[in-house]
Parts: C-alpha cells; structure tokens; sequence
C-alpha cells in the first residue's frame, strides 16, 4: 500500500506528464496554423488541438491542488470552452468561405455552395446550380490546359 508521500509525488509526476503532453498540443496547433494553406484548414489545427490540451491543463491544475473546490471551478471554463470553441471556428470558417479565402480543389464535397448561392441571390432556376458549377469547372479546366500548351510569348529584347 501507498503512504501519502508516495501518492501526492505520482500524482505530481502524473501532472507534469498532462502538463508536457498538453504542451505538446499547443505546439501541434502552433505549426498547423503556420504551415497550413488557408483558413479551413487553419482552424482544425486552431480548435481541436486547443481543447484537448486545455482538458489536460485542467486535469493537471485538479490532481496537483488535490481540491474539490479547485474542481468545481475549473469545470466551466472546461465547458465554456467545449461550447464556444467550435462555435467560433464554424463561424470563422464560414466567414473565410465567402470571402473566398480558401482552396475550392482542396474541397471533396461543397455542401455551403448552394446556401450561398441562394443568399446572393444566384441560385439557379430548378436547383440547377450543381450542373452550373460542374461547367464552370470544365471550363477553368480547358483554359488551364489551352495555357499550359502554349509557348511562351517572346518578351521583346532591349535592344529593340
């Protein structure tokens, strides 16, 4: 059996592991926000990351001042943070989305094309816009392909 000098020493060891693994969290966020392309993609790297190591910084705090007390007002800065976190990135996201600032290849399936479409007013007659959008891709993709095929244009020399 434990002595309470041995117990309080792993509990104090344990903290520091959640705290190291925490800030390895926060560290992964970092470079995922400097290294990622744009916003979309950004806030996966901003959100979950910042979560999950708050949860252990909390845990942390909890097992190393051993009080209920010390618990019982961490918890809602825990579950303030559950709810508002992905909120605010949804929201980001979305603001990125109409702005344009993000890349539209990256994207498998364009589910906000449509809602988008409507609030601007250009949703097509009959829900047709997915045809649209589908023509519009063909199109950007046969002027890729007539521009790389292209030689290069000679730029007149100095002398001329």
């Amino acid at each position: 059996m434990l002595d309470a000098e041995t117990g309080a020493g792993i509990l104090d060891i344990v903290a520091a592991a959640l705290l190291i693994v925490a800030a390895l969290l926060t560290l992964a966020a970092a470079i995922g926000l400097v290294r990622f392309p744009d916003p979309l993609s950004r806030l996966h790297a901003a959100t979950k990351p910042q979560i999950l190591g708050l949860i252990l910084v909390v845990i942390a705090i909890a097992l190393s001042a051993r009080s209920g007390t010390v618990l019982l007002l961490l918890v809602p800065v825990v579950v303030f943070q559950l709810l508002t976190a992905p909120i605010s990135a949804h929201m980001v996201g979305r603001a990125g989305y109409r702005n344009g600032d993000f890349d539209p290849d990256s994207l498998l399936v364009d589910e906000l094309a449509p809602d988008v479409d409507a609030a601007r007013g250009t949703e097509l007659p009959g829900g047709s816009w997915t045809e649209e959008r589908a023509a519009v891709d063909e199109r950007r993709a046969v002027d890729e392909r007539a521009a790389s095929d292209e030689p290069p244009s000679k730029a007149p020399s100095a002398g001329s």
